[in-house]
């Protein structure tokens, strides 16, 4: 494949796939986006959409409401410890700027030999670890999230985290969790949908989560970071308020929908 940029197609099923095979590259300009001065009128229309006939509020987890770069700066660190390279054995999340472990290796500090010959070793070591439970233990919550979950059940609405995460990750999620001060599912006004098998493919898994909202009683705001999901719910719910997470993503050259806003946090100055 050489040099070529490939990119994930279906969330994290196919990023499995794609780093098995070690052809997934994907330089996207994160972050580009979303107006930050926006951003607290974007969350309280969220907010304000909330009803007693339209209470449910979806929230993606990785790259929506929290952040898995300590879950992959552990895994490093573990390869760097295991292999005797002091470098990787002290990388810090801030060098995880992608989905790409060269550039992770890279801010490291490992010259570009080295980087190029352990790149398919820690890539291996990398797939046998991140989609666990024990390692997403490590997630940490992304800036304002907590307190905006707490202000939806505040107005009144229901907490529906909806993940491409399978239910082989869920202690760990739930670990996280308590660690972020979410809201904890109880099954009624919080509620944890995850995928049953871990090579179910996230598109098709949203479009069956997107089925049930439309058996509940209705849906006011969507959170999420991957373009096709945050078009997904708007196709499917026009009235709700959907938003986009200009963060990370699997890199398919999808475009957000122009009447679907983008925010890079839950922050909401002023």
């Amino acid at each position: 494949m050489g040099n070529r940029v490939l990119r994930a197609r279906n969330g994290f099923a196919h990023l499995r796939a794609l780093w098995y095979r070690g052809v997934v590259e994907i330089e996207v300009p994160f972050g580009a986006r979303a107006v930050p001065s926006d951003q607290t009128r974007i969350l309280r229309e969220a907010l304000d959409a909330i009803r007693p006939g339209r209470p449910a509020a979806a929230f993606d987890l990785d790259s929506t409401i929290l952040s898995n770069k300590p879950r992959q700066a552990r895994i490093v660190r573990e390869f760097g410890r295991a292999r005797g390279i002091a470098l990787l054995a002290d990388c810090t999340p801030r060098a995880v700027v992608s989905w790409d472990l060269r550039d992770t290796m890279r801010l490291c500090g490992l010259p570009a030999d080295e980087v190029q010959r352990l790149h398919a070793d820690l890539r291996r070591f990398w797939l046998h670890r991140f989609f666990t439970s024990d390692y997403c233990r490590e997630d940490e919550p992304i800036a304002g999230a907590r307190d905006y979950l707490h202000r939806v059940l505040g107005k009144g609405g229901q907490v529906l985290y909806i993940t491409g995460r399978h239910a082989g990750m869920e202690e760990g999620t739930l670990h996280a969790f308590r660690n972020a001060g979410f809201p904890l599912p109880d099954g009624a006004r919080v509620q944890l949908w995850l995928k049953p098998q871990p090579d179910d493919d996230d598109d098709r898994w949203k479009e069956t989560c997107n089925a049930r909202l439309l058996e509940l009683s209705g849906l006011a705001c969507a959170f999420d970071n991957e373009p096709t999901h945050v078009n997904a719910y708007k196709r499917a719910f026009p009235d709700a308020r959907v938003v986009h997470l200009d963060t990370d993503h699997s890199g398919r050259p999808v475009e957000v929908r122009p009447d679907v806003p983008s925010i890079v946090d839950f922050r909401m100055p002023g």
